[in-house]
């Protein structure tokens, strides 16, 4: 109980991004875990999806063999690379342009539907 009841819905709907689309205005880059058992993917979809239908800038990556936080040294190395090319598109700055990691199999949800 250090940050409150998390088992209230009046407390959830006051501190989760989810309840809070409307108040993100930068890009965002979302990178999850297929088999993240404390932030569900369904939850990682909702937020993802929403910003899209609201024109705000969103990216998301779903690496399926991972957990909550990335482990994978190709994961890593994968994400890290498009954590670099997303800060160069909305911040400027030079960018080393590589391949996906060959041992990396990201998936991207919102190229599939909208």
């Amino acid at each position: 109980h250090r940050i409150g009841d998390v088992n209230e819905d009046s407390f959830n709907c006051r501190i989760s991004p989810l309840f809070h689309v409307d108040h993100i205005s930068a890009p965002l880059l979302i990178g999850h875990g297929g088999n993240d058992v404390r932030v569900k993917r369904a939850e990682a979809d909702r937020i993802a999806f929403e910003m899209k239908l609201k024109n705000i800038p969103v990216e998301y990556i779903v690496y399926p063999d991972e957990g909550h936080g990335f482990g994978r040294p190709a994961n890593m190395i994968d994400f890290a690379s498009r954590v670099e090319m997303f800060l160069s598109q909305h911040l400027g700055g030079r960018v080393e342009i590589s391949e996906p990691h060959p041992a990396s199999f990201p998936m991207f949800p919102l190229e599939r539907r909208v």
